[in-house]
């Protein structure tokens, strides 16, 4: 069974940084595998925030983190990094590690299918 273990969320002044951590567990070591980043606050939708693949060939950052945002993985380590500067208050947010649990192949879209707990993230002015 996969599971995502996060980390990395807490309280931060606005202006700050964070870096999430998400370790997967239960996967192929010697497969790659599309692993991303969400984050839902109260009445609100997930939105997605970026992917990476585990070997670190492919990555996406979406609009509301591009430009002060780092995503990285260690495949070794099974585990990918969210890093966000410059954290404004509307940053505060339920950050979600997801993966898609099929391995990556050339030419199939990457859908999570499997989310982590997450962790809270909260920017305070």
């Amino acid at each position: 069974e996969v599971h995502l273990e996060e980390s990395g969320g807490g309280t931060v002044q606005a202006g700050g940084s964070l870096k999430l951590v998400c370790t997967a567990s239960g996967i192929d070591e010697t497969e790659t595998y599309c692993m991303g980043w969400s984050r839902q606050t109260p009445g609100s939708v997930r939105a997605g925030l970026a992917l990476i693949y585990t070997n670190g060939r492919f990555s996406s950052l979406g609009d509301s983190v591009r430009g002060r945002s780092t995503i990285s993985a260690d495949a070794d380590k099974k585990t990918v990094y969210l890093q966000v500067n410059d954290l404004g208050t509307d940053d505060t947010a339920k950050y979600y590690c997801a993966i898609d649990s099929r391995p990556v192949v050339a030419g199939r879209s990457c859908q999570f299918n499997t989310w982590g707990q997450g962790t809270q993230v909260t920017v305070i002015s």
